[in-house]
């Protein structure tokens, strides 16, 4: 029931959730007590809840807000020069999704970055086992656990089967967490591991293996927000007209850095980092 209400409840605290709540609230006003509008006192409270929902929206897709909240997060833990050796490379799943007809494989989103750094690390020779982590929601799309997607597509880039180590159960980030760290105690692997996730979800991610008593060396990747998407903020009129108008796509970066602020929030709330 957690893990549900954790990806229900939420919702209703992100940009277009908010939007949706307020409006829904201010027709309903509208259909049950129409009447009640002429007043001016009621015009203002009708007026407060639908500027709520269009505030939060324009905000939400607008440039600055958007890059500005996702770079606090991305930029915490970028690597000072060339990552170490370590005992294992794990990779958190995220942007994989299974082979469900009608794809003709397991198919990679932008968090999918993921397990091609975690092979491309181990080719490089950093570690000699990479664990991919992840299960699959039955109500989320179902099908095989993500580690046995994210296996196949490291085997294609070349990983051997015999240096990968599956962890299928987990469903969330305390969850890889924890099921590594037994992972690692099982195996007797001593040792820092680098730890492969999207840039945004690294700062949680690190917390959760700290609490584990796993020293985490954090290999970030998918990094959205770039030197130059800050640069073409300002860059001209053009540029600075398009990033004040509402778009989806800085909407949905909004919503994933307001995820990870929240997640932050209730782990901690939970005792998990």
């Amino acid at each position: 029931m957690f893990l549900f209400l954790s990806k229900l409840l939420p919702i209703f605290f992100y940009p277009l959730g908010l939007a949706c709540v307020a409006m829904a609230l201010g027709l309903l006003w509208l259909w049950k007590r129409p009447r009640w509008v002429s007043g001016a006192i009621a015009k203002r409270i009708l007026g407060a809840i639908l500027t709520v929902g269009l505030v939060g929206l324009l905000l939400g897709s607008n440039g600055w807000v958007s890059n500005g909240l996702l770079r606090s997060l991305e930029w915490q833990n970028i690597p000072d020069g060339e990552l170490p050796n370590a005992s294992a490379i794990v990779v958190l799943g995220g942007g994989i999704k299974a082979a469900n007809y009608p794809r003709p494989w397991v198919d990679v989103s932008e968090a999918g970055d993921r397990v091609l750094h975690g092979a491309r690390l181990y080719l490089a020779g950093k570690a000699p086992i990479v664990i991919p982590s992840g299960g699959r929601i039955d109500w989320r799309g179902g099908g095989a656990p993500e580690s046995e997607a994210m296996a196949e597509i490291l085997r294609a880039m070349g990983v051997p089967q015999g240096a990968i180590v599956e962890e299928p159960d987990s469903l969330n980030t305390y969850e890889n967490a924890a099921n590594v760290a037994e992972i690692l105690r099982r195996d007797g692997i001593d040792g820092p591991v680098l730890l492969v996730t999207s840039a945004s979800h690294m700062p949680r991610s690190l917390l959760c293996f700290a609490k584990q008593g796993v020293e985490a060396i954090a290999a970030p990747t998918d990094f959205i927000v770039s030197e130059q998407e800050l640069a073409e903020l300002s860059h001209s009129w053009q540029s600075v007209l398009l990033n004040l108008l509402p778009d989806s796509g800085r909407l949905e970066n909004t919503t994933k850095a307001l995820k990870e602020y929240l997640g932050l929030a209730i782990y901690r709330l939970r005792g998990w980092i």
